[in-house]
């Protein structure tokens, strides 16, 4: 038996911890937190639930394949999350990758020829991104069984890694150049799927996971996180709350345990299932013991963006919200030429940006009083905008949570007119209200970059639990460059079966 510390309660550390805990290892989970979760998780404002960060995930055959080992599948409530689509042109809620074709087809007939050459390549990378859909990632089984589904990820993977090979290195908005003017509303709309300038390579993983395989907790993301830590203190592990750890400890080139609270906790192994970046730059007791080169790549890498929310509680029946939105998660695009992700200057950005509505209230009616029903208004935002909110000054910061805010309640209106008419509470989130509470550089919400131009990681769908020092293990979404929910559960098990 190992005495393990994990650093961080996301679902990296909580799947980590369950694994462990029940193949009989003393485990520890530290979080800085009031509640286990990171970004999977959420918050209670008079009576409203909201969610903190995730509001969905894929590859669910990987997901309730976890959950089966660790023993919850049938304490979460997953459900499927579609979602409606909205612009000037098209209001629809696509049930397929193929009535989402349609819808475009529909809406830009004199558009049809460019349409059917960008399918024509999209087409491709769809089929090819199909074949782990409905499969557990190899990485979640052992022996004969993982031997067996790697051949088969392989067999179907060599079509993908043709398409991956051929436009890993170009952006989503480099790749929708080729087919449609920088002037045109599809250059707009296509150009801005996904993450702001993901690998082009992402685009049929994309549409299979928006069409095929999107789904979301009813009860909230917090429910799972709750599931999950209920069942790894029944596993004898310990779970120790608003704990920061302020160090790992090393000895002779090895982690050897963790500071919180100027008390040393000894380990045998560190897993840690927080930020990278702080891991290594802020964290590690010695910096010496990572290669010159490494820290200043870790210093210079470029994040995921950030989120700016919006939490509202209406004076609104959830059958009222339901008349306006029709469903609990809305897409409302913006109209305006596509703005510059990385233009941290340009103080209008969010007036052009396109917005997603989401009400956890009419996902599970119990998530708001009676007559009451809740409502969240989220778009993504350069890195470090604004001199990364105001440059510290409190005062500027202030002005600029309000400006966006508003504009964004503004822009909602679409979907629900009249809508600051039935605010009954308000409050919001930046990518500094995410860092204070997950640690996550500039409020990263999925890890490093998914821009090709600026990989952290050399293979783009690498995995990378090792680290420079011997025992310290990455057991988050950090280990891959995408991150998100699969690339947690990977790392997660792969920490798993590295300590015997």
């Amino acid at each position: 038996m190992s005495h393990i510390i994990i650093i961080g309660s996301g679902l990296g550390g909580l799947v980590a911890g369950n694994l462990l805990a029940k193949k009989g290892h003393k485990v520890t989970i530290f979080e800085s937190h009031s509640t286990p979760g990171g970004y999977t998780a959420g918050f209670t404002r008079k009576g409203c639930y909201f969610e903190s960060g995730t509001l969905s995930f894929e590859a669910s055959a990987s997901v309730f394949k976890a959950m089966s080992d660790i023993g919850v599948l049938d304490k979460i409530r997953f459900v499927k999350f579609k979602t409606r689509l909205v612009s000037e042109d098209f209001d629809s809620i696509p049930q397929s990758y193929a009535d989402f074709k349609q819808m475009l087809y529909n809406a830009f007939g004199s558009e049809t020829e460019r349409l059917d050459k960008y399918f024509a390549e999209v087409d491709k990378m769809y089929r090819a991104a199909s074949f782990s859909y409905g499969k557990p990632i190899p990485f979640l089984l052992d022996g004969l069984p993982f031997a067996l589904s790697l051949l088969s990820y392989m067999a179907g993977g060599i079509k993908y890694s043709k398409i991956s090979k051929q436009y890993a290195d170009i952006t989503v908005g480099e790749f929708t150049a080729g087919f449609f003017d920088k002037r045109s509303k599809l250059y707009n709309l296509l150009a801005n799927m996904g993450y702001p300038d993901m690998s082009a390579s992402f685009l049929g993983g994309a549409m299979v996971m928006v069409f095929d395989d999107y789904w979301t907790v009813y009860d909230g993301m917090q429910s799972w996180a709750d599931v999950l830590a209920q069942n790894f203190q029944k596993l004898g592990g310990e779970l120790r709350l608003n704990s920061y750890v302020d160090k790992i400890l090393t000895k002779d080139g090895a982690a050897v345990g963790a500071s919180c609270r100027n008390n040393q906790y000894n380990a045998d192994y560190i897993i840690t299932a927080c930020d990278y970046r702080k891991t290594f730059l802020q964290l590690l007791d010695d910096k010496s013991l990572v290669p010159a080169q490494q820290q200043e790549k870790i210093e210079t890498a470029a994040v995921s963006e950030g989120f700016f929310t919006v939490y509202l509680g209406l004076k609104l029946c959830n059958d009222d919200l339901q008349k306006y939105m029709k469903i609990p998660h809305v897409s409302l695009f913006s109209s305006r030429p596509i703005m510059d992700t990385v233009n941290r200057n340009n103080e209008d950005f969010f007036e052009n940006s396109s917005i997603y509505l989401f009400s956890p209230s009419l996902m599970n009616p119990e998530l708001a009083p009676q007559q009451r029903s809740s409502l969240m208004i989220q778009t993504t935002c350069p890195n470090n905008w604004m001199q990364n909110w105001g440059g510290g000054d409190k005062d500027r910061y202030r002005q600029l949570k309000v400006k966006v805010k508003d504009t964004l309640i503004k822009k909602a209106e679409v979907i629900i007119p009249g809508l600051r008419n039935f605010i009954e509470f308000e409050d919001a989130a930046t990518p500094l209200t995410y860092e204070r509470y997950t640690h996550n550089t500039n409020g990263a919400s999925s890890a490093w970059s998914w821009n090709p131009h600026k990989k952290f990681y050399d293979k783009i769908m690498s995995l990378n639990v090792d680290t420079p020092i011997k025992n310290l293990y990455i057991g988050s979404c950090w280990a891959i460059q995408m991150g998100g929910v699969p690339g947690a559960l990977i790392a997660a098990y792969m920490c798993s079966k590295k300590i015997k």
